[in-house]
């Protein structure tokens, strides 16, 4: 099977791609301060969950070791 694929020349891309870019919603400027808001916080409270737990773990594992040694 031999199918052939149509060429584009550069100009019809460059006129294509500024078709599809006017189509583009973008959002307000507040729009993307309050999702910017909401991705830092997320970020801090997985980081301080993460942590928490981490420590736990930490802490859980050397008393363990702890015990195991001392008999």
């Amino acid at each position: 099977m031999n199918v052939e694929k149509k060429k584009t020349s550069p100009a019809l891309f460059v006129r294509q791609v500024r078709q599809e870019t006017q189509k583009i919603t973008w959002p307000q400027r507040r729009d993307t301060f309050i999702s910017s808001g909401i991705v830092i916080l997320l970020v801090i409270l997985f980081s301080l969950f993460f942590l928490l737990t981490d420590q736990i773990w930490s802490i859980s594992i050397k008393k363990i070791i702890q015990i195991g040694s001392g008999l």
